[in-house]
């Protein structure tokens, strides 16, 4: 009977502890960890240069290479094109992985969800960040598309290391 007891006092102070934990949590410290992960998925794929991104197109898996990442309003964007294929694919299914390689021995993948954002500010942004694609692209036109991630899980993974995991 003592050992209930006993099990049962700890089992309380383990419940109240953690109750207070929750309380205590800040708000902004969780946005600022999901901003900070979310700056680190964008560093490591902006230094690989390009990506590659995989979408589905009815049952079947299409994998293409990538290369503009930008980072508005607290957001990942990546861009394409609404006459491309993808445009289509993402209609149907928004849901991607995202694989970006660094060249020796350290990768990441991104699962997540793509939103499109049709603003021309957003459209603008990713516009100014890559400015050879102004030759194919305006912000004004109906063709320009740009889609932010939402609901991602990025895995750093490496040859030599363990894998570690972020979301944003």
């Amino acid at each position: 009977m003592r050992i209930k007891i006993i099990c049962f006092s700890l089992l309380a102070l383990l419940f109240h502890s953690c109750a207070q934990q929750e309380k205590t949590q800040n708000p902004q410290d969780y946005k600022s960890t999901n901003q900070a992960n979310m700056e680190e998925v964008y560093d490591f794929i902006k230094s690989c240069n390009y990506y590659f991104i995989a979408t589905t197109e009815g049952n079947q898996p299409r994998v293409r290479p990538f290369g503009t990442v930008n980072i508005f309003e607290g957001k990942l964007y990546i861009q394409t094109g609404h006459s491309k294929r993808i445009a289509s694919q993402l209609a149907s299914n928004p849901k991607v992985e995202i694989c970006a390689y660094n060249g020796t021995t350290q990768w990441v993948r991104v699962e997540a969800t793509l939103a499109e954002d049709s603003r021309i500010e957003a459209k603008k942004s990713m516009l100014d960040a890559y400015p050879s694609l102004q030759k194919m692209y305006s912000a004004e036109d109906e063709n320009t598309a740009v889609y932010y991630l939402t609901n991602a899980t990025a895995w750093f993974s490496s040859f030599t290391d363990s894998t570690r995991t972020v979301t944003f």
